[in-house]
């Protein structure tokens, strides 16, 4: 439950930037018409006020909306899904791996010459687990952690999960062409190119069962769980060992192109 009311907090916060820039910029512009420091293009804009899309990116399939905000900003706000398992071995454990990324993002849309060219500051926000995965060791079968080499005991084979995280809220940069909400055009195709400042991705692997020194029938042959504080001392190297090899995926690619319509 508590896991639920904090994704939808972040939520919130997304939305709550698109929205909350958009009425703060929205009533400057009001007050500057109100004056009579309005341009003639700007009031032609007043009626072009929200746009949807649905798009494909590096994050999935998605969907946002967009409001103009003044002449040349837009708030907006989406969402996106993407699900791909495959297998892999990592040390000699075969897993089952599966990418579910479902992410929230919010972004405001400068538009520095009136035009379809942004520039875009925003968040991204990540729910749930985005990368998980589990393996069943058989019995017998040789295998490493933290550089230590164990069996998996016939009699209580190795099961092992674990998880990939990034930072659950981030910041992103885009630039992009094309505009949710044009002042002639109906629909649009909008493109765009940026980075989420994820930080390095943290693991966290999880082992039950036991371990053995060596396999079946071998001399000196001892076994103990996977909770003695050995195997989870190197259970931490493991992971230290992942975290390293993910580290370059602390910046994570933005590409994304779509299709919009304004109302």
């Amino acid at each position: 439950m508590k896991g639920i009311v904090r994704h939808c907090l972040i939520f919130a916060s997304c939305m709550g930037l698109a929205v909350g820039i958009a009425y703060g910029d929205s009533a400057a512009s009001r007050g500057q018409s109100a004056f009579g420091s309005g341009s003639g293009n700007e009031s032609g804009w007043a009626s072009d006020r929200v746009g949807v899309g649905v798009k494909a990116s590096f994050l999935g399939v998605g969907a946002e909306v967009a409001t103009r905000v003044t002449h040349r900003t837009n708030a907006r706000a989406g969402f996106n899904i993407l699900g791909y398992s495959r297998s892999f071995s990592k040390d000699g454990i075969n897993y089952g791996g599966h990418l579910s990324f479902r992410t929230f993002e919010a972004h405001y849309d400068i538009f520095p010459w009136a035009g379809n060219f942004h520039v875009s500051p925003g968040v991204l926000a990540y729910m749930g687990n985005p990368v998980t995965a589990n393996a069943v060791v058989p019995g017998d079968q040789s295998f490493s952690l933290g550089g230590q080499t164990y069996y998996s005991d016939p009699s209580a084979p190795v099961a092992a999960n674990g998880r990939v995280n990034f930072n659950q809220v981030s910041p992103t940069a885009t630039v992009g062409w094309g505009n949710l909400v044009h002042h002639s055009k109906r629909f649009s195709i909008p493109v765009e190119l940026g980075v989420a400042f994820q930080g390095s991705p943290k693991s966290t692997l999880n082992l039950t069962g036991n371990v053995c020194n060596a396999p079946s029938g071998a001399l000196l042959r001892s076994c103990m769980s996977t909770s003695n504080s050995n195997v989870q001392s190197n259970v931490v190297a493991e992971q230290g060992k992942i975290n390293k090899s993910m580290a370059p995926f602390k910046v994570y690619p933005i590409i994304s192109i779509g299709f919009g319509y304004k109302f």
